[in-house]
Formats: C-alpha cells, sequence, structure tokens
C-alpha cells in the first residue's frame, strides 16, 4: 500500500478499502467489546487509562498493518 514511500497511518487508514476496514475494525472491536462503556468519551477514558488495553489494540493495528498490508513500520520522535 505505501509503496516504499513514507505515509503516516492514520493517512493509510483512511485510504482502507471498506472490507480492509471492516476486517481491522473487527480485530480492534474483539477486544473493546466486553468492556463496560455507552459512548467514544466513556471508551477513550478506558483506554487511555489503561496501559494493557493500550498494548492490546496498538499489536492489532501494528499487526494488521505488517501482516495485511505487508506494512514497515519505521518509529520515530
Amino acid at each position: 500500500m505505501t509503496s516504499g514511500q513514507f505515509k503516516p497511518i492514520p493517512q493509510i487508514l483512511l485510504e482502507l478499502s471498506p472490507a480492509e476496514q471492516q476486517k481491522l475494525y473487527d480485530e480492534a472491536f474483539a477486544i473493546i467489546r466486553n468492556l463496560d462503556w455507552t459512548d467514544v468519551v466513556e471508551l477513550t477514558v478506558l483506554v487511555m487509562s489503561s496501559g494493557a488495553l493500550q498494548q492490546k489494540l496498538a499489536a492489532v493495528l501494528i499487526n494488521f498493518l505488517t501482516k495485511e498490508l505487508n506494512a514497515e513500520i519505521q518509529y520515530g520522535e
């Protein structure tokens, strides 16, 4: 997807096909499904207050990008 050029993750996510979006959604939702939240604000608070949840969701995203899209992740400051 990145064709050898740098693209920020938000841009890559915006360019996903509907099928890819659904696959990523399903994988992320499997993690948050059983949490007690009613709106995005509550969900954000839950995720931001839990390092474990952040790590799980980041792992889903990284796994999706590397395995499904064959993207190379480069970490920067």
